[in-house]
């Protein structure tokens, strides 16, 4: 399959299919049984500089009669024997180790925002279940390069597949009981419902009673899928099969089904994270304190409203917008300057505009305006002055701001317009 390019008018989708779960092998599976070339992810990755650690190789399998492709990530031999019999020589990963890694590899943007964001879902969502904070989640050696190859992996693969907009179907609960780290776990696995929380994914049981969704998988979908249910209208083009490990009573295949459809919009969309808790047992300047801490480490918008909870108490909702890989450096600090428990995160696309920032001439001195516009009209949509410049006009000449900022829009109007 040669690689998708989306034109002007439509743009590339992919719904992941999941009747029997979804883990990380899986998710690489479909993805090489849609086109993407295992020799182009073994290029990539071998810029993350861990190749000693592991072998990528595809096999075609059945499942159930179908045929599908199976991803297998060979952790080496002496990466296995090191961590159990010298463990000193292999330090533990931690998240901010792992996002070294990726950082420092040679990725494609996109692919290296949304590898940073899967693991700072799968770190908050770690670090929720054993009570610490995300940064100081150890990620278990062998575990870790499995993860790695499996969360690069699959956003390499989208990204060569130039998907746009990632859906997902429901996810099944699983049932029974797994061995890990900690001893035996009821399935699913504890990181696993704290994501499924995190993502807000709707769940059901298809009675099958093994492990069907693997805290890698679970982090995969719940960052960069749009939402969760049934399939987007699109065209569908292409249907890749990805297989599981075990035999289940129904074939065990993750389908992504890969399709075009109509640009809804020709505006600039983006992805971001809505934050959000409420407080009821705090000094109301924290959160002023708190909110200028915020924009200062790079959320894109913070605020809050009075409110009525519980018992009739007064409290106050605190909202903050920021980037996916703004996530865990804003949950940390609301954490850390208020007195909640738990913060809601959901994960949104908003439409921009395009901006840019304007200056013009008075005779009280320059005003910078933000003049915004519509992609697909080159013509300003809105203009404002900047208010830090008017204010500070205002108390020097000792005018009304209103005048101003009056004068500000007139002088630029006068200036476009001829």
């Amino acid at each position: 399959m040669e690689r998708v390019n989306s034109s002007h008018d439509s743009k590339i989708v992919a719904y992941w299919d999941c009747p029997t779960g979804i883990a990380g092998d899986m998710c690489l599976g479909a993805l090489v049984d849609l086109g993407v070339p295992l020799e182009y992810l073994i290029a990539q990755l071998k810029t993350l500089g861990i190749e000693d650690e592991y072998q990528l190789r595809a096999e075609k399998v059945h499942r159930r009669g179908q045929i599908a492709t199976k991803i297998h990530v060979d952790v080496t031999a002496e990466k296995s024997a090191d961590h159990h019999h010298h463990h000193h020589h292999t330090p533990a990963r931690h998240l901010l180790e792992i996002e070294n890694l990726i950082k420092q590899a040679n990725l494609p943007q996109k692919v290296q925002e949304w590898s940073l964001a899967v693991f700072q879902q799968l770190a908050i969502a770690e670090g929720a279940v054993h009570g610490i904070a995300p940064e100081k989640v150890h990620f278990h050696e062998v575990g870790a390069t499995d993860a790695i190859i499996d969360i690069v992996g699959t956003c390499l693969g989208l990204d060569w597949l130039s998907v746009s907009e990632l859906y997902c179907s429901s996810l099944p609960t699983g049932g029974g009981t797994v061995q890990a780290a900690h001893g035996r776990l009821p399935v699913p696995v504890p990181a696993v419902v704290q994501l499924f929380s995190q993502g807000q994914v709707p769940i059901y049981s298809n009675g099958i009673e093994a492990e069907l969704v693997t805290p890698t998988g679970a982090a995969i979908v719940t960052t960069l899928a749009k939402s969760f249910g049934k399939p987007p209208q699109m065209q569908l083009e292409k249907v890749g099969l990805g297989a599981g490990t075990k035999d289940l009573p129904i074939p065990n295949l993750v389908r992504l089904w890969l399709g075009k459809k109509e640009s809804e919009k020709l505006d600039e969309s983006e992805t971001v994270a809505v934050l959000e808790t409420q407080i009821d047992d705090l000094n109301p300047q924290a959160i002023a304190y708190l909110s200028e801490s915020l924009l200062q480490v790079g959320a894109l918008d913070v605020f809050s409203q009075a409110i009525t909870m519980k018992k009739s108490r007064l409290g106050i909702l605190l909202t903050v917008i920021c980037g996916l890989d703004k996530i865990a450096i804003c949950e940390n600090m609301i954490f850390q300057e208020t007195t909640t428990l738990g913060i809601r995160r959901t994960i949104q696309e908003r439409s921009i505009l395009k901006r840019e920032i304007q200056s013009i001439d008075t005779v009280y001195g320059q005003i910078r305006l933000k003049v915004a516009y519509k992609e697909s009209i080159n013509q300003p949509i809105t203009v404002q002055p900047e208010y830090e410049d008017c204010a500070a006009i205002a108390r020097q000449h000792h005018l009304p701001w209103r005048f101003v900022h009056q004068m500000a829009l007139a002088i630029w109007q006068e200036k476009n317009q001829s």
